[in-house]
């Protein structure tokens, strides 16, 4: 092969390649990409359970979130909650001797409501739940 025809191919591919990369960020621009933020006492359905968070509070020691959880008999019902302050990710933590009702498993046809607990810090929470491939977030401010 001659080398024009090398350099045409190379050109060639190189347009392919800065196309692909162009569709791949009109894809990740579009209405898709957006992320909804729930508003407290909003509930949400992820897979077969029915989720709400019904309020935030902080002590000196913990960020108390109450959450219903409704739709499976015997679930963990602290799995899946994560809260997240400025750029950390922080997962349910062990509630606090009187400081709520203890997060323990859900049942099917009444909810649950109970209080998952976080370590406390700076900044507004925003509290997430992901189950069955999903994820939901709720804004804790008005």
């Amino acid at each position: 092969m001659s080398t024009r025809k090398l350099i045409m191919w190379a050109l060639f591919c190189g347009v392919l390649i800065l196309g692909a990369g162009l569709f791949k960020l009109w894809q990740t621009t579009g209405d898709g990409a957006k992320v909804q933020l729930l508003q407290l006492g909003d509930s949400a359905v992820l897979g077969d359970m029915t989720v709400s968070v019904n309020s935030v509070s902080k002590d000196s020691t913990q960020t108390l979130v109450e959450v219903s959880m409704q739709g499976v008999e015997g679930a963990d019902a602290l799995s899946g909650w994560r809260m997240l302050v400025g750029a950390v990710i922080s997962e349910a933590q062990p509630l606090a001797d009187g400081s709520g009702t203890p997060c323990t498993t859900t049942k099917l046809a009444e909810p649950t409501i109970c209080t998952v607990a976080f370590p406390v810090s700076e900044g507004t929470p925003t509290i997430a739940y992901i189950r069955a491939g999903q994820q939901e977030q709720w804004a804790t401010t008005p």
